[in-house]
């Protein structure tokens, strides 16, 4: 039974369709937000909280032009009423740099 309100890892995201349906919702939204051409490389992580429905935090790589890049996105999900909001997308980083505390 899942926690109202707690936020959890879901397990097995990087292969879930629709978790990628959710990624590639987002970078849909944000494209025509910010008249942008991002294309979705794959899932990193994804984190979910149950509220009045589902919350998803998904760490996506997409392409922008030849550069893999790291944004995090937020969606709101109410199956029920047929409801899918993206709340918040932004970018985070390079998939190519370095990992943070790490000495080249």
């Amino acid at each position: 039974m899942a926690l109202v309100g707690g936020i959890k890892e879901k397990e097995g995201s990087a292969n879930s369709l629709e978790i990628e349906t959710l990624a590639q919702f987002a970078i849909d939204e944000h494209n025509k937000k910010e008249n942008a051409l991002l294309e979705f490389h794959r899932v990193v992580n994804t984190k979910e909280q149950v509220v009045a429905g589902t919350i998803y935090y998904i760490t996506l790589e997409a392409t922008d032009g030849d550069k893999k890049k790291i944004y995090e996105a937020k969606i709101w999900v109410k199956p029920w009423a047929n409801f899918k909001e993206v709340q918040e997308f932004k970018y985070v980083g390079d998939a190519d740099a370095p990992a943070e505390g790490s000495s080249s």
